[in-house]
């Protein structure tokens, strides 16, 4: 049996059966959509396929720097960080490319814990669609900057004077992607093993930045690729000496890193919902509503958007990232991005996402306020044509500067509360309150520089 073949428990027994690995891969993704896992003896996985297993909750109550939120209900000190029960997903197995009959499985936190499970909230996000008989489908658009450098040498340089993988602005260069066929390739076999294909992989403007588009599928199937794609590119580059970043911006020289997302949906007779081929942008009513409420409820949810300190260095007028909720055909100024096509291509580009953003949490927000966008109907403001940096908007479009301010909106959002859960809202704030707060404590160089001797 092939591993994307399984469809349930008994198909993954089957293949553990066949194949006799050893030890089997097992990964759960945390609020920040780093992938944490271990390695599970044959017995105990197919004990785990039955009835689960339990995984520290500590991955749920930690930052990136696994440094622990003081700030949280759900986990910390006060409740002795126990065992989060996980549920295995057997559809999501996967060849591993680097391990000789190696086999990876995603899993989702189940039971309490699933009440702050980024997989578990897109999932239920995507459920509440079904109930409307909504079918969302979704793909996934990575920028991200390689360089010449290891895990190790990156520290020793403290992150400065960094070597890319090649010099210059190359943009869609067939020289850079030639000359560095064997890294393209690397990247383009792993996604192919583990069935996260790209529909395109090139060279963007900038030393050693890439930029690949996964193949677009139905909405939580996309955001599994997505995550994958971020953890297993690293791992491929990494294997080969090199490193990558999907930083929102890590220069000042340089535009940010997107994780742009393309969005649809079809209806119960699997026809597309956003296409009329009246209306003069192809736009179905459905669909401008959709992105009507996209566009009112960016603003309240960009925490779960722009979800780190660095995601505001990127949303900069000309740096190809919106200030604004904006809205435009074909506009790639604006923050959602209207792409006319026809029954099989309407789609929207939600273009304010970032690369940092956990798939996971960013899909549930873009889906979400579409979905509460039909629920309740209106209209979108200023379609923008030209330079939307040239123009002025009303403040309620306006996109606040720092994380704080936006977790702040967030924590206060109603909508939020209803779509995603009081449980997961509290505690996603305090994740964000923590990343806030850890910044203040840290003394840049720009204020060693500016205030040291001086002032």
């Amino acid at each position: 049996m092939e591993p994307r073949k399984i469809k349930n428990v008994a198909d993954a027994k089957q293949l553990i059966k066949e194949r006799d690995p050893r030890f089997i891969k097992v990964g759960v993704f945390d609020i920040d959509g780093i992938m944490r896992g271990k390695y599970m003896s044959q017995a105990k996985f197919l004990s785990a396929l039955d009835n689960g297993f339990g995984f520290c909750d500590v991955i749920l109550g930690w930052d990136s720097k696994d440094q622990l939120y003081d700030n949280t209900k759900y986990t910390g000190w006060h409740t002795g960080y126990p065992d989060a029960p996980v549920r295995i997903l057997p559809q999501s197995c996967r060849e591993l490319p680097f391990e000789e009959n190696g086999l990876f499985f995603l899993g989702e936190m189940d039971k309490q814990a699933e009440q702050v499970c980024p997989r578990a909230v897109l999932r239920r996000v995507l459920d509440r669609a079904a109930s409307m008989g909504i079918e969302v489908f979704s793909g996934f658009e990575y920028e991200f900057f390689v360089f010449n450098e290891t895990a190790q040498s990156i520290r020793d340089k403290n992150y400065q004077n960094l070597t890319p993988m090649a010099p210059g602005d190359f943009g869609y260069s067939v020289i850079r992607n030639t000359v560095e066929a064997e890294t393209y390739q690397n990247i383009l076999d792993v996604c192919e093993t583990m069935d996260m294909g790209l529909e395109g992989l090139h060279e963007e403007t900038g030393p050693g930045v890439l930029e690949a588009a996964i193949t677009y599928s139905s909405a939580l199937e996309s955001a599994d690729r997505a995550a994958m794609f971020k953890t297993f590119s690293k791992i491929a580059l990494q294997r080969e000496g090199k490193l990558a970043t999907f930083m929102a911006r890590w220069s000042n020289d340089y535009a940010g890193q997107s994780g742009h997302i393309h969005v649809s949906l079809k209806g119960i007779d699997g026809k597309s919902m956003f296409y009329d081929a009246n209306d003069a942008d192809g736009m179905s009513q459905t669909m401008k509503h959709f992105v009507a409420g996209q566009q009112k409820l960016m603003p309240e949810l960009l925490a779960m958007i722009a979800p780190t300190i660095n995601s505001y260095r990127r949303l900069i007028p000309g740096f190809w990232a919106p200030t604004e909720s904006t809205v435009g055909v074909d506009n790639r100024t604006c923050a959602i991005r209207i792409i006319e096509g026809d029954e099989k291509s309407q789609r929207l580009e939600y273009r304010i996402a970032a690369a940092d953003a956990n798939p996971y949490i960013i899909l549930a927000a873009v889906v979400a306020s579409g979905l509460w966008g039909i629920e309740n109907p209106g209209e979108i403001e200023a379609m923008v044509t030209g330079n939307a940096y040239d123009q002025d908007f009303p403040e309620h479009l306006q996109l606040s500067k720092t994380l704080w301010d936006s977790t702040q909106k967030f924590k206060h959002s109603a909508m939020a509360k209803d779509w995603f859960g009081e449980a997961f809202v509290y505690h996603y704030t305090a994740s964000r309150e923590w990343e806030e707060r850890e910044f203040r404590k840290h003394i840049s160089q720009w204020e060693m520089d500016r205030y040291f001797e001086i002032i």
